[in-house]
């Protein structure tokens, strides 16, 4: 992730090295790092053996050209009539929000406090485990941790990531990808700081909104709007969402 307001990024080019055959490879484009350090990154994916070049440069944030799409960010809707189980909160709060109506309507009010108070329970619990799940996402993040961060992504075809400064990348695995082309020159763990943390949820899905405070060694802080949506599938929250927008500090 590109930090807005520090001073420095890097460029990367995707050279196909069969052009020196005279073949052609579609992915060529360029991205900004916060590290001007050389480095150089071969990958085998899409059947086109690429080499990255990476260096000095001062161009804005900018991923592979087959990562950027203009197709908007959405959150998976499940819109059937399908009953949903009794573990699903939307049932259980759905059913604790009637019960405490009819409690009162009725007048009684003893019944209405103790379900008012089950009702707040359920909805803490499931505020603690998006805010939980927001948390592990910033632990991998702060630590490059690749493969944490494979865990916590919904694994499927509509997650949306928006890196600052870049269209949405879509997809499982081109996500994952952007994250390995975003980090490659970071010097881990990055010193990252979130204020105005605030969590919303309905049933089945919550997001979380925050200001990003991010920095690498010796280098000056870079802020982000972030928004993360998070999505409970068989009993865990995934993120499906990181959509992370520069600020003016």
């Amino acid at each position: 992730m590109a930090l807005h307001g520090s001073s420095f990024c890097y460029k990367v080019k995707f050279i196909d090295l069969r052009n020196f055959k005279g073949q052609h490879c579609p992915w060529i484009n360029s991205i900004s790092s916060p590290s001007p350090k050389p480095n150089i990154f071969l990958s085998e994916r899409h059947h086109c053996l690429k080499k990255l070049h990476v260096g000095g440069g001062t161009q804005p944030l900018a991923l592979p050209a087959r990562l950027l799409s203009l197709r908007a960010c959405k959150v998976r809707s499940e819109d059937s009539e399908e009953v949903a189980s009794g573990e699903s909160i939307v049932l259980d709060e759905q059913t604790l929000i009637r019960e405490l109506q009819a409690a009162i309507e009725e007048e009684n009010y003893t019944q209405a406090a103790k379900i008012r108070d089950s009702l707040k329970v359920l909805q803490e619990d499931s505020k603690a485990a998006v805010l939980a799940a927001n948390s592990r996402f910033y632990t991998a993040f702060r630590k490059g941790d690749l493969a944490a961060m494979q865990s916590l992504w919904e694994k499927a075809d509509n997650v949306c990531c928006v890196h600052p400064g870049a269209s949405g990348v879509l997809g499982y695995d081109d996500v994952m990808e952007s994250w390995e082309l975003v980090w490659m020159n970071y010097d881990f763990p990055l010193d990252i700081e979130l204020k105005n943390v605030r969590v919303h949820f309905r049933g089945d899905v919550g997001y979380v909104t925050c200001v990003e405070f991010v920095r690498t060694k010796g280098r000056s802080w870079g802020a982000q709007f972030v928004t993360n949506v998070f999505e409970k599938i068989d009993g865990q929250w995934f993120i499906s969402v990181h959509h992370a927008s520069p600020v003016d500090l």
